[in-house]
């Protein structure tokens, strides 16, 4: 069963620093009528997350109805990489604004040129050409379709895609096949016979064999299925790291999977939404395992909140479907073009992929240390750059640990500190990349003084 947060207000201590105020019972007074609203009119999909109901958020701080004050550790699920309410960003989109020009469909404008210009000069060498959209699910749907149109040129005898279990990639039909949780797919009503999902290597199970031989596995339990890698294998999609607890790939892993797809004429797709533009300490994640894929997927970050999403390839690939074959109604238009333009410009007068690698350091090293003081209910920290993420153990019932992360995430709340609530049995850590280091550590004492009360009060 979900944990569900209260919507009550409960008395809280005030809590005034530089960084954090709060001076109200939390939730503050008055939410519980706005989510009552939305409980009527909106679907039940989009609840579950902390009742805290944003009135403005600027760079690393959000605020709610009454003014309360938190340190945002979500970037809205990773999103605000530039910094929420971004002032570049803002002045971009007025410029646009006032031109005035809107949407273009595929009809060309200026800006589009230009955001597509300096787009792959960021992406690098390796990269050729962009299809802009708007949502993430919408570019792991076009590598789909670009990898089966790669298998038709190529004359595969199937169109056999690689993915792994408990991976996730979208929540539309062709995402949701790929993505490697069988109970959220469960709506479908089957599952295509040509995407095939082998063992994520998780640290606990690499830990006593080579991440090669744990690769080898995975793919003999295709080649039992009469599945051949030169014959019924178009593609990889990897996402960049395990999304619900930031747990990346073991280097050689990955470098094997290339070896695979250069050996076997298959295409290697990352998805990059929550480890591109600059996340993780690298342009994007992909770059920690040292291989050159052929299609990456982007989003979030990638529009500093302005819906902004798209697919990076060689141009072998992306120019595969006919004229008129892909297109989307708001892809690349003028709006959604100047805001990746402020994204990239603020990356680079800012160095946040420096900052984020920098401050990556000190927020696992900080991690870490809470880790030792906890030893009973913690059980691993994983992240690189500002993604990281907390997972939780308990020695009472199998699903407590779940439980133990929704309530300290709740104490962080009540606390001033917004963290993300992933449902599982972890903690999810995403600051802005402009977050200053005093506020970065002020965070992370807040989660170590939230974790404590957890501790000596509820285990």
């Amino acid at each position: 069963m979900k944990y569900k947060f209260s919507v009550n207000p409960k008395s809280v201590k005030y809590v005034r620093t530089k960084f954090r105020n709060i001076n109200t019972s939390i939730p503050a007074p008055g939410t519980n009528k706005i989510l009552k609203h939305l409980y009527l009119s909106e679907s039940r999909s989009m609840q579950g997350q902390l009742p805290i109901i944003w009135k403005r958020a600027k760079d690393f701080t959000v605020y709610d109805l009454a003014n309360n004050k938190f340190i945002d550790f979500t970037s809205t699920i990773f999103v605000a990489n530039i910094g929420h309410s971004n002032k570049r960003l803002i002045e971009y989109l007025d410029k646009s604004l006032k031109k005035p020009l809107i949407n273009t469909y595929a009809y060309p404008n200026e800006i589009r040129a230009q955001y597509h210009k300096k787009l792959l000069s960021f992406a690098g060498k390796n990269f050729q050409k962009a299809f802009l959209l708007s949502s993430g699910s919408e570019t792991t749907e076009a590598v789909l379709k670009l990898m089966r149109i790669y298998a038709d040129k190529i004359k595969k005898r199937k169109k056999g895609i690689i993915c792994f279990e408990e991976s996730w990639h979208g929540r539309s039909l062709g995402s949701q096949m790929m993505s490697g949780n069988l109970k959220q797919k469960k709506w479908i009503g089957y599952q295509d016979a040509n995407i095939h999902h082998i063992p994520f290597p998780y640290p606990w199970k690499v830990k006593n064999i080579n991440p090669k031989n744990f690769l080898r596995q995975g793919l003999n339990i295709l080649k039992k299925k009469n599945i051949d890698l030169s014959k019924d294998i178009c593609g990889f999609m990897i996402e960049t790291f395990q999304g619900w607890g930031s747990i990346f790939y073991p280097k050689t892993f990955i470098k094997e999977i290339k070896k695979i797809c250069n050996k076997y004429n298959i295409l290697l797709a990352f998805d990059e939404m929550q480890a591109g533009f600059g996340r993780t300490g690298k342009k994007f994640g992909y770059e920690h395992y040292g291989v050159k894929p052929d299609l990456i997927c982007c989003g979030k970050g990638m529009g500093g909140g302005i819906p902004l999403s798209g697919v990076i390839g060689k141009s072998k690939i992306m120019d595969l479907p006919e004229i008129g074959n892909m297109s989307s109604t708001h892809s690349a238009n003028p709006l959604a073009c100047s805001a990746g333009l402020a994204v990239l410009d603020e990356i680079k007068s800012k160095k946040l992929i420096y900052e984020s690698k920098r401050k990556g350091k000190i927020l696992i090293t900080e991690l870490e240390k809470i880790k030792i003081k906890f030893p009973e209910i913690i059980k691993y920290i994983f992240g690189k750059g500002l993604i990281a993420a907390i997972l939780f153990k308990s020695k009472n019932k199998p699903d407590h640990a779940n439980l133990i992360a929704s309530k300290i995430t709740e104490y962080c709340m009540r606390r001033g500190l917004l963290v993300v609530h992933t449902g599982r049995e972890s903690i999810k850590i995403g600051p802005p990349l402009t977050i200053p280091d005093e506020a970065l550590l002020e965070g992370i004492q807040v989660l170590e003084d939230s974790i404590k009360y957890f501790y000596d009060n509820e285990y």
